[in-house]
């Protein structure tokens, strides 16, 4: 098997290091080939350069640059810019590990073609900082019911950072979104639905970090645009 782990980044010179280190490491002892892609989406700090020194420890990591906004981009172009025949993206925060992939393999290779990460189902947990406000809660499983009713029925937990797909799903999928804001999750799984590909959520133990992007407006964006994946499956346009 060959693994492509893309791992987009926004100004994480903090964090990316930390990551990197833990994530090389653990894929230096598998018993399968692999490479980390890292995407740099306009980072204005030293994410690109700690990247660049940490290329010279693990000889896998290859750094390429996007330039639109969005993490839906930098997940899109690592997605298709990887060779892997399986390819998995995760947050630069490290808040999903690397060793969940154990979970999922199994499932790879009884043909499931897209398996993610979820909060939603049992033996998942929450560490490092206890779980989210009540605010982010509540907002967060009404969220879930408005995406299961326009977007993936059936589908729990569609927004952690932590999902694999096979090579001919990630191109197939990748290839035709038109959401790149916080929604790209919601468009990429609808149009794994739409096409036939097989989901399954697996539990994880997530960090919760301590500094995070998402905030109250964050989520009625999702909504919106969870909407506007709703009419891209009215219209029949994943199977364009």
């Amino acid at each position: 098997m060959y693994l492509s782990v893309i791992i987009p980044t926004y100004n994480e010179a903090k964090r990316i290091g930390s990551t990197l280190q833990a994530v090389c490491s653990w894929l230096a002892k598998q018993d399968f080939v692999s490479e980390v892609i890292v995407v740099n989406n306009r980072s204005t700090d030293a994410t690109a350069d700690i990247v660049r020194g940490m290329q010279h420890q693990f000889r896998s990591i290859r750094l390429i640059d996007e330039k639109r906004p969005g993490k839906g981009y930098a997940v899109i172009t690592g997605m298709l810019f990887g060779t892997g025949e399986v390819r998995l993206f995760m947050d630069a925060d490290n808040s999903t590990t690397i060793d969940h992939f154990d979970a999922m393999r199994p499932l790879l290779e009884q043909g499931i073609a897209v398996v993610i990460g979820s909060l939603a189902v049992h033996g998942s947990k929450v560490v490092r900082g206890g779980s989210e406000p009540l605010w982010r809660q509540l907002l967060g499983k009404a969220g879930n019911l408005w995406i299961q009713i326009w977007a993936v029925p059936g589908v729990w937990d569609t927004q952690r950072g932590f999902k694999v797909f096979t090579a001919r799903a990630a191109q197939e999928i990748f290839s035709r979104l038109t959401i790149f804001g916080w929604g790209f999750d919601v468009d990429a799984l609808a149009g794994a639905r739409a096409r036939g590909f097989g989901i399954r959520e697996i539990p994880i133990t997530w960090n919760n970090p301590p500094e995070t992007r998402v905030n109250f407006w964050t989520y009625p964006k999702v909504l919106m645009e969870t909407v506007l994946v709703g009419f891209k499956r009215i219209r029949g346009d994943y199977n364009k």
